[in-house]
């Protein structure tokens, strides 16, 4: 019998077990040795490719718990490493493979939502079928070791000491969390730190998840669902509209200290003279925020934690957004894009909206992605003139512009002789307003051209600042030292004002709305608005929230209204939800 049981040493505990079958289990030497081995290259990766001090800390932290609670439940040293170290592998591989193709990192709401939903599961086999194949063979794998190594692991470690040892941990993982501060809006896009943002998104996904909704809403009332028109029918043949998103512009008059040339000042003004205010939702970055609202008509405050990703999780959800009630007015739409249209999955959200036409960089032949205004404007003047002589739909183009973005550490197109601050100007400040004094220059050339090449069709321009820049942070008390994404604001800061702007070429806009500060949700409203388009119910009644509200939408006092209309979008079938 004796020959036929081996007796294991339980190195943590210092007893002897009789553990399986002569050489089906390993020696205590040979599992620690793998233990260690693993473990090394775990803090190995960790330290190598998960970003600064705070965050390798919180991801090894985290991970660490992991460990300890499958050790507190298994008991078994070598059997928890491996499947921890299966479980790390298969989180990095599957946010490098979401990041070549949507340039986004996985999150964990990402895990929820594959996995509850059957469509994209076969949308997954269709497409991406050897990705999912090799997903459920790390399944298979993490499976049948696991099995194995139950059987060949003779540790038994006492859970007094894993359950020390995961309290410890999180502990850790909590500090770290702390110390790293707010999660920067880049994490999920190009940190490359796949395991600190996917843990980071546990929190949100959680929250998320016991809200029942990825839009705030309430969870019923008693307002009928909007009436969606099949088709729209102006009452005269409607102006083409051009929206241009204005790169990281901010009116300088906002900012008495700033010494700059007043020349400026008509850049934001509208067609009735006066500067009107606009309040935006991020600072210094992440300017996809702006362009979901002010085509959706949603702020992204209401999305929670969740709202870094707006775009790739309401992607085929939104079925009310500009573009789409442009299109059932009869518009051909299109987007010009200085950069990749995949960046932050932009591109796939753009097309599910009602935008078939994305000229991204490369449709466009940029060389870099922050060409002068005038290059995107050629090419919105180049598919006027080839769609008109095609076709006599209005037209709807948003241009998104670049040369104003950051950084502002070297001078852009120095041949360009325009003014920048007065003496004693802060060097990125001054830098900053020499772009916009390019952006103005552009912008009067290309509204010459439009009335020039196009005298007999009508033009309404709507423009709109997405954030300031980052050269204004000094004058919000913060450090210069401080990155876009270190500048925390509230809701109300003035750091987050900005302006839109309405213009007219053979076109005549009617009155634009008195409020003093409009709130990003309502600018689509205001564009259709503008065009003088018969608004569908559902706009109409976010016309009357602005009015309401005096023209706040996440900060309206009144906030059950706007949880209201968001529950009859989703009633009526013009918001995919619960």
């Amino acid at each position: 019998m004796a020959t036929e049981q081996l007796a294991s040493y339980d190195a943590s505990s210092g007893r002897r077990s009789r553990a399986g079958l002569s050489g089906r289990t390993l020696s205590s030497s040979a599992t620690w040795a793998l233990t260690a081995i693993i473990a090394l290259g775990l803090i190995y990766y960790h330290w190598r490719y998960e970003g600064w001090l705070e965050t390798i800390i919180f991801a090894e932290a985290v991970t660490a718990s992991l460990f300890s609670a499958l050790l507190f439940l298994s008991r078994r040293a070598l059997f928890s490493i491996v499947l921890i170290a299966l479980l790390v592998a298969t989180i990095v591989i599957a946010a490098d493979v979401k990041q070549h193709y949507i340039e986004m990192v996985l999150h964990a709401y990402d895990v929820v939502f594959y996995l509850t939903s059957w469509s994209t599961i076969v949308f997954l086999w269709v497409d991406h079928k050897l990705m999912l194949l090799a997903l459920a063979g790390m399944v298979a794998l993490a499976a049948g070791s696991g099995l194995f190594l139950w059987q060949i692991d003779g540790t038994r470690i006492p859970r007094s000491i894993s359950s020390v040892l995961f309290v410890l941990c999180v502990a850790v993982a909590a500090w770290a969390s702390y110390a790293k501060g707010e999660r920067r809006n880049t994490l999920f896009f190009w940190d490359n730190q796949y395991l600190a943002s996917f843990y980071s998104s546990w929190s949100e996904t959680i929250e998320t998840l016991w809200r029942g909704q990825l839009l705030d809403a309430l969870k019923a009332q008693p307002l009928p669902p909007f009436a969606v028109p099949a088709t729209c029918d102006p009452s005269e043949r409607p102006p083409h509209i051009i929206l241009i998103h204005q790169e990281s512009a901010v009116p300088p008059s906002y900012f008495p200290q700033i010494d700059y040339d007043p020349a400026l000042d008509p850049f934001f003004k509208s067609f009735d003279g006066r500067l009107h205010k606009l309040r935006v939702e991020t600072y210094g970055g992440a300017s996809w925020l702006t362009e979901f609202s002010v085509l959706t008509g949603v702020s992204t405050y209401s999305f929670g934690g969740m709202r870094t990703f707006v775009q790739s999780l309401m992607e085929g959800k939104i079925h009310d957004a500009v573009p789409q009630v442009l299109a059932r007015c009869g518009y051909k739409n299109s987007l010009f894009y200085p950069v990749p249209k995949d960046f932050v999955a932009s591109g796939r959200f753009y097309s599910t909206i009602g935008i078939p036409d994305i000229f991204d960089y490369r449709a466009q032949g940029a060389k870099r992605f922050n060409e002068r205004d005038r290059f995107y404007y050629q090419h919105v003047l180049d598919n006027i003139e080839r769609n008109l002589s095609q076709s006599n739909s209005p037209l709807f183009m948003f241009v998104v512009t670049s040369a104003t973005h950051l950084p502002y550490t070297y001078k852009y197109a120095p041949d360009v002789d325009v003014p920048g601050g007065g003496a004693g100007t802060d060097p990125e400040m001054s830098e900053y307003l020499r772009r916009l004094a390019m952006a103005h220059m552009d912008y009067d050339e290309f509204r010459s051209l439009l009335a020039k090449r196009f005298p007999k069709e009508r033009f309404l321009i709507v423009q709109y600042g997405d954030h300031q820049p980052i050269a204004t942070r000094t004058l919000l008390g913060f450090d210069k030292g401080s990155a876009a994404e270190d500048v925390q604001l509230t809701p109300e800061s003035p750091g987050l004002l900005t302006y839109y702007s309405i213009d007219g070429v053979n076109y005549e806009p009617p009155p634009l709305p008195d409020e003093d500060i409009v709130e990003v949700p309502y600018l689509g409203t205001i564009l259709l608005n503008e065009a003088k388009l018969p608004l569908p119910p559902s706009y109409q009644a976010r016309l009357d929230l602005m009015s309401l509200c005096g023209g706040r939408y996440y900060t309206c006092t009144k906030s059950k209204k706007i949880l209201s209309f968001h529950r009859r979008l989703m009633d009526s079938g013009l918001i995919d939800g619960p």
